[in-house]
């Protein structure tokens, strides 16, 4: 199982005293501890480092990880440029990006940001899938694109990627609409039920969409997105999960806990609650670190290193 980090961009995570360019110190030491991937969050107008920003900073200061997003919110962009700059991204880093997309949330994580960006809430998953399928045909060179919600004709010679095609693109999400689309049309999917056995039935349900496309199941990159706190005690990783559930979305841990995975303890805790993920078919588990400063991150970030021996 590969196993890689959400890099700490938002303020929440690096702290009011803290200054986010050592996120790449953060990011150079876990490549350098084994980690297989580096993700940042995306977001409008939040205070954190702007996603594409972040990994365009880490390709030619990294090597070997998967540079990844978690999730690109492409609502949030014109999906021209966005094309464009993820191609960037792809050709500076070797070949090492993978998208991960989403759609948005209900409620006030959501909605607004579509208001701000001047673009329907209506629709919003046909208007995901058509701009994915537009960034490919952008990368495979097309010259015209021609569906729903995007129009173009004599479109001009855009960056190619490394990769032929492309990087893969993941998509997040767990409703049963979403777990068909991704095994139909997508190359991963990254999401983060509280239950490993609502991984595992929602997994099936991607391999049986992706065989019904002709697809075979190791077309799709089976991804988790898990929040972590390793402490002294179960109780000392909740109340610091807490914390960190307060300042980051504004509620309570066990108001979180119901709707993202969320594992916290002892390391023995921690290790045994990820290995329920990986038994449940999970083989690329994306870990954000519950702490809300860069010494109590990197804190984490090593004390996670120890237990991946017993995850790989």
């Amino acid at each position: 199982m590969d196993i890689g980090v959400l890099l700490p961009t938002g303020r929440a995570q690096w702290g009011t005293a803290g200054d986010p360019r050592e996120l790449i110190a953060f990011a150079r030491e876990a490549e350098e501890s084994g980690y297989s991937s580096l993700f940042a969050n995306d977001s409008l107008l939040s205070p954190r480092i702007e996603t594409l920003t972040m990994l365009a900073a880490l390709a030619p200061v990294t090597s070997r990880v998967t540079l990844g997003t978690g999730a690109l919110l492409p609502f949030l962009r014109r999906p021209v440029q966005a094309a464009q700059a993820l191609a960037s991204i792809d050709l500076l880093s070797g070949g090492r990006l993978a998208v991960a997309v989403g759609a948005g949330f209900p409620g006030r994580f959501g909605r607004p940001l579509y208001e701000l960006s001047e673009v329907p809430w209506a629709r919003r998953f046909a208007r995901l899938d058509e701009t994915v399928a537009l960034w490919r045909a952008l990368w495979n060179g097309e010259t015209s694109f021609h569906g729903e919600f995007h129009d173009l004709a004599a479109i001009p010679a855009a960056t190619a990627p490394f990769r032929p095609g492309g990087p893969p693109v993941w998509l997040g999400g767990a409703t049963p609409a979403a777990l068909a689309r991704t095994g139909r049309l997508y190359d991963g999917w990254l999401p983060y039920p509280p239950d490993p056995a609502d991984y595992r039935s929602g997994l099936a349900e991607v391999h049986r969409a992706a065989a019904d496309a002709g697809r075979r199941a190791s077309d799709v990159t089976a991804a988790l997105f898990v929040s972590v706190r390793i402490d002294e005690s179960v109780a000392g990783g909740r109340e610091a999960m807490d914390a960190y559930a307060h300042a980051n979305y504004g509620m309570p841990l066990a108001e979180l806990e119901k709707i993202q995975a969320v594992v916290t303890g002892t390391p023995e805790d921690v290790l045994a609650g990820l290995a329920r993920y990986r038994d449940a078919g999970a083989r690329h588990v994306v870990v954000r670190l519950g702490a809300l400063d860069l010494p109590s991150q990197r804190e984490q970030l090593r004390r996670l290193t120890a237990l991946l021996p017993g995850l790989a």
